[in-house]
């Protein structure tokens, strides 16, 4: 018997074993939502889309599979670019399925078209950023696609694809058989790995180096490539770095864990990559940021160290550093066998204790740096303190996200991670808003899971309407509002370069922090979860043992001094602003 088109994809998303749905409802794609309505895959309504393509990135760095966003056409589209374009740019694998106007309306400037190049163009606007874009001309072809979406946003290097359906495709009838035939495809691919030779090859250099260095990145933790890699390091004895986005590829407490690098980085990461002779890079794009703006001399001096590269995507390999051996294999592939391997070259394993010393004790030296702010009870609070407070109470697996500025960079630097893929931040897009829903999406990945979004005011303020998703899912997730009430990060860079604050800083008409506008503890309880806003350095704690406790949706506004993110690296943003000058981006407004 003969189903709608949108019927039979709502039950294609059923066996593909797809639970969760993000989006929001217009004209076009509600004949999906009604396929949907009597389906096991649940849809989680929002507010605005970009709010829903953040939670299906969060959703899907937890799941480790591609998660689904439903949204309507023309502006519904364009208000979730942004955080698909996020996810792409992150290589988070995400399958977006949007309405688009009557297939027999092309050209002639039906309700919300995109058509000032080209008739029925809305899906162009995507191409920037997705791995590929459809346009279903005909029912038919729907099944095919669908498919080759899911595939090519899982397989590679990870990232989100576009589907885009006319309204009047979704209504037409088709023979489920067309879907059902797809029930015979693998729905996964096998990965590629590495020879054995390659990996004797990589092993020999790093067994043979005075100074190696494991440079990992976001990749290792998007192929849950951490147990082997852990594996590899515990054998050789090699100490690793890792990028913004591989942070927690490691365990923070691993005694081989440098930390991350860059102009956030600490001394003893940015000293020990300048200082490696062989470097064996996992799964990174060696970013401006982790890069010290690709500057010799600050994080990496790539020659004379001799780069080795694993990336399961060719173009990343030699992109911004000379490769000397570089490999396009799956990570968690690859290392298994790199682990084989290192155990038959060194049957004992490696151990370097001169190395464990000096990274202990660099440790010590940081810790003692800080603890004066991390015990401080200046009110607004120190971001400092925050930070410990709050890894203090949290359980080692606890998922945190995190949005742009000091809860971002402060994080990355100064917050442990313990578990692998626990700490979800916006990488290279560097979206504000991120951090909010995109613990939605964890939370609904993993329930079981205490799920806190570190956030600034800035960040918060995009998107407040996650709340109202929420409430709705009835999801116990606590916000943690670093409110400087500001865009922090470019005012205290804006001051340093311009002697300035204007448009970076918030109105405080009494200067009295107990008068700052928007009140986001009366926000939150607005929209139905429980809000408080701090007094006193002293409130945090109990605060926050009471939003872990409460079970409910609970944001923390926390009055905060914007005082700089501490670094030893470079950017080169500080040139342009301020050529020929020693001018940092420290200084506060």
């Amino acid at each position: 018997m003969k189903a709608t088109a949108a019927q039979l994809l709502v039950r294609y998303l059923e066996r593909r074993g797809v639970r969760h749905v993000f989006g929001l409802c217009g004209h076009t794609n509600i004949a999906v939502l009604s396929a949907m309505a009597g389906s096991s895959v649940r849809f989680v309504n929002v507010r605005h889309e970009q709010v829903a393509a953040h939670a299906a990135d969060g959703y899907a760095r937890v799941t480790g599979r591609a998660s689904v966003v439903l949204t309507h056409l023309g502006p519904g589209l364009t208000n979730a670019a942004t955080g698909v374009a996020n996810a792409a740019l992150d290589c988070i694998p995400m399958v977006v399925i949007a309405g688009d106007v009557p297939s027999h309306y092309y050209g002639k400037h039906p309700h919300q078209e995109v058509n000032l190049h080209a008739d029925g163009a809305q899906f162009e606007i995507y191409r920037p950023f997705v791995k590929r874009a459809w346009r279903v001309e005909r029912a038919a072809l729907l099944p095919e696609i669908m498919e080759k979406a899911f595939l090519l946003a899982e397989s590679g290097q990870p990232g989100p694809v576009l589907v885009d359906v006319p309204m009047d495709v979704f209504s037409q009838e088709l023979d489920p058989a067309l879907f059902d035939r797809l029930d015979h495809n693998a729905r996964e691919l096998r990965r590629p790995s590495i020879s054995p030779a390659t990996a004797r090859e990589i092993v020999a250099a790093l067994g043979q180096a005075r100074r190696p260095v494991i440079y990992a990145g976001g990749g290792v933790i998007g192929a849950r490539a951490s147990g082997e890699l852990q594996a590899f390091v515990d054998h050789m004895g090699i100490p690793v770095a890792h990028s913004l986005m591989g942070k927690g590829v490691l365990p923070d407490d691993h005694p081989l864990v440098l930390g991350m690098s860059g102009f956030w980085g600490t001394a003893l990461v940015n000293q020990a990559c300048l200082a490696a002779d062989q470097m064996l890079a996992l799964g990174t794009r060696f970013k401006e940021a982790d890069s010290s703006s690709w500057y010799p001399g600050y994080t990496f001096n790539i020659p004379p160290t001799r780069l080795m590269h694993i990336d399961i995507e060719p173009s990343e390999i030699g992109r911004n550093y000379p490769t000397a051996v570089g490999a396009v294999a799956d990570l968690k592939e690859a290392l298994a066998v790199l682990v084989e391997v290192a155990r038959e070259m060194y049957p004992g394993g490696r151990r370097d204790e001169a190395t464990i010393r000096q990274i202990a004790e660099a440790r010590r030296e940081f810790a003692a740096r800080n603890a004066a702010m991390q015990r401080s009870d200046a009110f607004p609070m120190m971001p400092e303190r925050i930070l410990a407070e709050v890894r203090d109470l949290l359980p080692r697996d606890a998922i945190i996200t995190t949005d742009v500025g000091w809860n971002k960079n402060g994080v990355g630097q100064q917050f442990p991670v313990y578990t692998p893929g626990s700490v979800l931040t916006p990488g290279g897009y560097a979206t504000m808003g991120f951090g909010p829903p995109a613990a939605i999406g964890a939370k609904l990945a993993r329930p079981d899971a205490v799920v806190v979004s570190m956030v600034g005011d800035g960040g918060f303020g995009q998107n407040p309407a996650a709340l109202a998703t929420a409430v709705a899912e009835g999801l116990p997730i606590t916000w943690i509002v670093m409110n400087n009430n500001a865009f922090g990060t470019i005012a205290g860079l804006q001051q340093a370069h311009f002697g300035t604050t204007y448009g970076t800083v918030f109105p405080a008409p009494s200067g009295d922090w107990s008068d700052i506008k928007p009140d986001y503890a009366q926000i939150a309880r607005a929209y139905g979860c429980e809000g408080v806003r701090l007094q006193s350095a002293g409130e945090l704690r109990p605060a926050l043992e009471r939003a872990l406790q409460s079970g409910r949706p609970f944001v923390i506004d926390v009055p905060m001094k914007n005082n700089p993110t501490p670094t030893t690296g470079h950017w080169n943003i500080l040139d342009i602003y301020s050529p020929g000058k020693q001018i940092s981006h420290v200084a506060t407004p």
